[in-house]
Parts: structure tokens; sequence; C-alpha cells
């Protein structure tokens, strides 16, 4: 016969488990009991010192305290509104001169902005950026000499960035001045003289050429190139450029003996 072995229930470890429960219930009860203690606790300070301040100071006290403090609130939210920062427009590049009435400005700004522009002072257009954070001013007139353009950016709710930096485009719409003075058109020279200094003068900043090469200029406009003479005619082509493209071309002819 095979022997069965008896199990004793285990009442011990259950009974162990359902204490424990009892004893953690027991515990938060305690706990939520001694909060709601403290919570009577300090209403009732508070009344008191609610009561103290208006026997010492009046109810008007009282009265002006809160509504200081709700304008100190109310402050605390402007000035964090205010903090919200505006970044002003972004301009693409721009020449620094132009020989051109108008041109056509672009930049990026910020979404669901309008970006305003300003030539020399004044605000002169208005414009919506685009779904790709961009935008663009169309034939913008120029005035003679240095404009100064710069831009400002307004959000929906009317909030304005700073100015951008100012960019500063030259209209010039005569091209320079030139005068070759050495040698004289038509002028006879003798082979032994090459090379010839060709002298000159033209507006200051222009670049000049001599025949396709390089001139060398001074700040004061005036320029020289030194010409390797050819026996019979020379040609010689003087071309000065200002810095908005503008050209102003002579050309003389001198013979050599």
């Amino acid at each position: 016969m095979v022997e069965r072995r008896y199990r004793k229930p285990r009442v011990a470890s259950s009974s162990l488990a359902i204490g424990s429960k009892i004893m953690a219930r027991s515990h938060l009860k305690r706990h939520l009991k001694e909060q709601s203690l403290r919570n009577i606790l300090f209403a009732i300070g508070g009344m008191i010192v609610l009561i103290a301040l208006v026997a010492t100071f009046g109810m008007d006290f009282l009265i002006n305290f809160s509504l200081l403090v709700r304008r100190s609130a109310n402050d605390a939210s402007n000035t964090k509104a205010d903090l919200a920062y505006i970044a002003p427009p972004v301009i693409n590049p721009l020449s620094e001169a132009t020989k051109s009435a108008t041109i056509d400005i672009s930049g990026y700004a910020g979404d669901k902005q309008t970006v305003q522009l300003y030539l020399n002072g004044k605000m002169k257009d208005k414009t919506d950026v685009n779904k790709d954070n961009q935008f663009i001013f169309s034939n913008v007139t120029l005035e003679k000499g240095t404009n100064e353009i710069k831009f400002k950016a307004v959000t929906e709710n009317k909030k304005e960035s700073d100015y951008s930096p100012i960019t500063k485009i030259t209209y010039i719409d005569k091209p320079p001045s030139l005068d070759i003075t050495s040698p004289q058109d038509g002028q006879g020279v003798s082979k032994d003289t090459s090379p010839w200094k060709v002298t000159g003068k033209t507006e200051a900043n222009a670049q000049v050429t001599v025949n396709g090469f390089w001139a060398i200029s001074k700040g004061d406009g005036s320029f020289y190139y030194m010409l390797t003479l050819q026996d019979g005619d020379n040609d010689i082509k003087v071309v000065a450029t200002d810095d908005a493209g503008n050209q102003t071309t002579k050309e003389i002819h001198i013979h050599t003996n």
C-alpha cells in the first residue's frame, strides 16, 4: 500500500497577509485624519489672522491689499507676454549700388506675420509673409543717392519686432566722368617711349581698364596704365565703371614714328 502524506493548510501565511492589509488600511485612515486636522487648524489660523488684520487696519486695508495682489499677478502675466521675442525680418543680400530706379527686395520672417518696409525713415509699403515664411517687395522706387532700408515684423496680435539692421544701397543714374590726360588723341610719339604711361581721371571708387587691362586707380579717381606701343597706329580704349555698373568709354588713337 502507498502511504499518503497529509498536508496542513497554510492558514498562518493567509492570516499574515490579511493582517498586513488591515494594518495598511488603518495607517492610511490615520494619515488622512491627521491631514484633515492640519487643514482645519490652518484654516482657523488664517481666519484668526484675517480678523486681527481687520481689527488693526480696517476693511479698506484688506480690499487694497487684495487689489494689489491681483494687479501684481496681472503685471507678471503682462511681463511674461511682453518678453515673447519677435524677431525682425531677415533680408536677402542686396548690391551696395544700382543704376536701376526700382529694385526687388525679398527676405524671411515669422509665420503669419506682416512685414513693413521703411525707406529713408518712412514706411513705404507692407506685405504678408507667405506659407514658406518668405516675403517680397517688387519694384521698390529708390531715391537718388544713398537709400537706407529697414524692416519691421508685425504679428497677428499687433506685436512689433525691432527694426532689422539698416541696409544701404546707392542709386546712381549717371555714368562716371572720364578724362584722358595723356596721351592726346592723334598724338605722334616715338617708339623709344614705349611703354607709354596712359593717365587720366574719373570718379572716386570707379574702376578703369585700358584696352581690357586693369589700370592703377587712386582714391581721388586718378589712374594710370603702362601701355606697350606698337609700330604705327595704336588704338587706346579706356573704360570707367562705377559701383552701380554705369560705364563711360573713351577711345583715342596715337601713332608711333
